[in-house]
């Protein structure tokens, strides 16, 4: 397996956010991670990306046990997150917001035409046709800010890649190509977390659901095959399902 989180807790003052929770993703695969609002779901994120970390549990990656103390440290050991606020640059072409922070360098000098190429390269992998590396992001829809913000997880070859609500207040058409993105990061043998809150794009991309409430676990569920119901039910505690192990 890839990622695996053990009995993970995380407290803000009185507010248990997440409790004792336990995540598998593997590799080739998306997970998607539901719950009301409050559920724990981002906060659980936030720990995987390095953004905060847990008061208790244990984190492992390829069988070895990690500890996160910044995103920088998370995104040195593999994992890249696009959380709903994209931290990108509207004065910026598409070039420069994805490799934002990470800049080539070519002596003292920005090696601009490599990344450039990277920034294309990434864009192809991702079937991103319709935009261009030279494209302002001033000039971009949502949708296509937010495959620029996906194209930036791709610096680094990431091993797991962590979206939060990447398809929220996006068209339909948007909202396509960007599940499409997601497709072809799990092709490209990485593992995937989404945090959705619409059901209909987790049937529609993800290998599996695991659903939050109150910050624990109330069910694991083969995305293919399970039921609207049955998710709604463990969302909205109608049902306590046991969980098991993929």
């Amino acid at each position: 397996m890839l990622l695996e989180l053990t009995r993970v807790s995380k407290r803000f003052g009185a507010v248990e956010a997440v409790v004792d929770v336990d995540l598998v993703v593997n590799r080739h695969e998306v997970v998607a991670l539901v719950g009301d609002n409050a559920a724990g779901k981002s906060t659980l994120a936030r720990m995987i990306a390095g953004a905060i970390s847990p008061d208790t549990g244990t984190m492992s990656m390829n069988g070895s046990r990690v500890s996160f103390s910044s995103p920088s440290h998370a995104f040195n050991a593999g994992v890249a997150a696009v959380f709903q606020e994209l931290a990108l640059a509207e004065n910026l072409d598409v070039t420069a917001n994805i490799f934002l922070g990470r800049e080539l360098r070519d002596g003292p000098l920005l090696a601009e035409e490599k990344m450039e190429r990277l920034a294309h390269q990434y864009l192809q992998t991702l079937n991103a046709r319709s935009i261009s590396p030279r494209m302002r992001l001033a000039h971009l829809s949502a949708g296509q800010r937010q495959s620029v913000a996906i194209a930036r997880t791709l610096v680094g070859n990431p091993q797991l890649v962590v979206l939060d609500e990447p398809t929220a207040s996006l068209s339909v058409a948007q909202t396509a190509e960007v599940l499409n993105h997601i497709s072809g990061l799990r092709d490209l043998g990485l593992g995937v977390i989404l945090i959705s809150h619409n059901l209909t794009d987790v049937r529609a991309i993800a290998d599996r659901v695991e659903v939050l409430r109150h910050g624990r676990n109330n069910g694991s569920f083969d995305a293919t095959r399970t039921s609207y119901e049955s998710v709604i039910a463990a969302m909205t505690g109608a049902t306590r399902v046991s969980r098991h192990r993929p």
